[in-house]
């Protein structure tokens, strides 16, 4: 009979404590392998939050107070900075193009993005990928509304229903803009990024709710028409009212801007990104009003180191765990060692040397750990199809199902080579046991 297939028969007679053993490291095993695919997959989504955008412009604050109101929607803008230099910035020849921003409102605890269609149009995330509609449209008239996926998805949106949207950012708000209702006419596809958590809405209607710009005539009448077809309860006249109302002329990009008096940022692409380190000092020398233009690559990269450590925490804590499951397996084999000290003897007794009982308890450490690894895998794999989607809902990160990276492999590896270690503890005490030692009986 080979080792091997000893140290099998051996498990198998030890069946339920070597079994719980084998599920505990599993399990601690599978939360190191997830709580790596969350960190890969965090980092990624948040260097994917924006891409192909060469500077992003805003009033004089801090470089990450910046990029975080003007990509991620957290906190909000100290200060705005004036229309006036928004067109004489994008006016420039190195300029290719550039997207409005106006922030400050919310609707039942999202973000809302006053813009125009050049959002939709230019705003790249994840290698430059370009924003898509699952559903509907981008904006004609000035009462239009384009829903993020996770705001449509948890607040069950459709298109053609109406919204009002509340002043102020947060869950909680009072005062609400319920003489400028707004009409769903588009739903973005999934991004992963903060875009799905956003209402976006024509920059000139921001101005428009708030009482500091006049709308073109003609979104003016559509808006009152709109509010008038929405008091109406006979299903039919709804439906006739709005075929009425799709006919209506498109407004260009130029009359959904507007002339708002401030803007909250903006960002821009350049016909050269040679161009970016340039206009960035240019900016950062504006005569007409303190201005701050940040590369948004460069500030991620710092922002991530800050957020990094907590991610490396977690990746500790979860080793700290691996570490922990493995020495339960020590124990056990330890403990089991005294009532098999008659088993070990007469396998001396009948020709085993020292050193195959060495090989055989290492064998054990080594096949427990193999089949902890490898139910790992299964977990992890059953984790992530099952519960992805509840996870991601839940935490923002979406883990995506792929075959193990290098890296898991090779934390894999680490972790039988280190299962396989601490097996020679028990091993070596198995070595030192003299034949008497095991035939005697002790009273």
């Amino acid at each position: 009979m080979s080792l091997l297939t000893l140290s099998r028969k051996s498990l198998l007679n030890r069946f339920s404590s070597i079994a719980i053993t084998t599920i505990a490291i599993a399990l601690s095993i599978t939360l190191l392998l997830l709580i790596e695919r969350a960190r890969v997959d965090a980092k990624a989504s948040f260097h994917n939050t924006v891409s192909g955008t060469d500077l992003i412009v805003g009033a004089r604050t801090g470089s990450t107070e910046l990029l975080l109101f003007s990509v991620f929607r957290i906190g909000h803008p100290t200060n705005n900075l004036s229309f006036k230099s928004y067109q004489d910035i994008t006016s420039k020849r190195s300029v290719k193009w550039a997207i409005p921003l106006s922030l400050g409102d919310s609707h039942k605890g999202f973000s809302v993005i006053g813009t125009n269609n050049d959002y939709f149009t230019h705003y790249r995330y994840a290698n430059k990928q370009n924003l898509a509609f699952s559903k509907g449209h981008a904006f004609e008239q000035v009462n239009h509304v384009v829903l993020g996926s996770n705001v449509a998805k948890k607040l069950h949106y459709h298109l053609g229903d109406s919204i009002v949207l509340s002043h102020g950012a947060g869950n909680t708000s009072f005062h609400h803009h319920d003489d400028h209702p707004f009409k769903v006419v588009g739903i973005l596809a999934a991004t992963g990024t903060a875009v799905d958590n956003s209402v976006h809405v024509p920059l000139v209607a921001i101005d428009n709710i708030h009482g500091s710009a006049t709308a073109p005539s003609i979104s003016k009448k559509h808006q009152s028409d709109e509010h008038h077809d929405h008091d109406h309860h006979d299903v039919q006249e709804h439906s006739e009212k709005s075929d009425k109302h799709s006919k209506l002329p498109a407004l260009s990009n130029a009359e959904l801007t507007g002339q708002p008096k401030q803007i909250s940022a903006f960002l821009l692409g350049l016909k050269n990104p040679i161009f970016a380190l340039q206009l960035q000092r240019n900016i950062s020398q504006y005569k007409q009003e303190p201005l701050l233009a940040i590369m948004p690559k460069f500030t991620l990269r710092q922002l991530w180191e800050v957020v990094g450590v907590f991610e490396k925490a977690l990746l500790v804590i979860s080793g700290a765990v691996v570490v922990i499951a493995l020495l339960g397996m020590l124990t056990n084999l330890l403990a089991s060692l005294s009532q098999r000290r008659r088993e070990l003897a007469i396998l001396r007794s009948v020709g085993a040397s020292p050193r195959t009982i060495f090989t055989l308890l290492g064998l054990e450490a080594l096949l427990i750990t193999v089949c902890a690894t490898l139910l790992a895998i299964v977990f992890y794999y059953l984790v992530i199809a099952l519960l992805a989607n509840i996870l991601g809902s839940i935490s923002g990160i979406h883990l995506q199902l792929m075959a193990l990276s290098q890296y898991q492999m090779s934390l894999l590896a680490g972790i039988i080579l280190l299962g396989t270690l601490f097996g020679c503890l028990p091993a070596y005490k198995a070595y030192r046991y003299a034949l008497s030692d095991g035939l005697t009986i002790k009273v």
